[in-house]
């Protein structure tokens, strides 16, 4: 089983929104990621996409994006990102997604020895921001629900799901990489940044645990191989467009 991953598609949503008002590059964008899905996901394999899929605001509006995802070969696991408003109760989300599709949220699931988690986070508070601050310690509960459920499962590797990012910009520790260090995570993918703020974003290893930016512009539109195939070759586009680093 190979895993891929590839975050913030930005789905229309029914309204035909168009990605190309944030530059000329997102003309199409969907276009050339099912392209290069199909030439490297088999059915058996795993696409984890970590939120900020589609534009709906109401669940009804965001299944044509979740059928056309669900259309492309192999499993896929989704985690709600912030612009995600579509996401509503966990089992009626689950009750409605396409055959192969899964959604995390405050657990965690196992694909052959590979366990799946994660959480949305938060931006990291500044300034005292009390409403940052309430968001954020949320979603460090959140975080560790999923966290210890993956751990029941006694999977030879976990990987963890996130949208924010979980390290400062340019790699500062923060109380959710010393989460995931504390729990032997071995690899997370996040997404989020976009254009300039992708030049803060981390790819590399921070205190025992492997650091991946997967938003889909960031990647140039194609999927990111985290195991399985000749990863570092294909991903030698993606390291480009991030920082790569070891703070053992």
């Amino acid at each position: 089983m190979k895993i891929f991953a590839i975050g913030d598609l930005h789905l229309p949503g029914g309204d035909n929104k168009p990605m190309d008002v944030f530059g000329a590059h997102w003309e199409g964008h969907f276009s050339h990621i099912a392209k290069d899905w199909l030439e490297k996901v088999g059915e058996e394999d795993l696409v984890l996409i970590p939120g900020d899929i589609s534009w709906a605001m109401q669940l009804d509006a965001a299944l044509e994006d979740l059928r056309m995802i669900g259309e492309l070969p192999g499993k896929k696991v989704i985690l709600r990102g912030n612009h995600d408003y579509w996401w509503c109760g966990i089992n009626h989300l689950r009750e409605v997604l396409p055959k192969g599709m899964y959604a995390v949220q405050n657990d965690a699931m196992l694909f052959g020895d590979v366990a799946v988690c994660g959480s949305r986070g938060w931006t990291l508070p500044q300034n005292g921001n009390a409403e940052d601050e309430k968001i954020y310690s949320r979603e460090l509960i959140r975080l560790e629900l999923s966290l210890s459920s993956a751990r029941k499962l006694q999977a030879k590797k976990l990987v963890v799901m996130m949208h924010y990012p979980p390290l400062a910009d340019g790699g500062g520790e923060t109380r959710v990489s010393q989460l995931l260090s504390r729990y032997e995570v071995d690899d997370v993918v996040y997404g989020h940044l976009h254009g300039a703020s992708l030049r803060g974003a981390v790819t590399g290893c921070y205190g025992g645990v492997r650091y991946h930016c997967v938003s889909c512009d960031g990647l140039k539109f194609r999927l990111y191989t985290l195991y399985g195939g000749e990863a570092e070759t294909e991903n030698g586009d993606a390291a480009q467009n991030t920082e790569a680093f070891s703070a053992e």
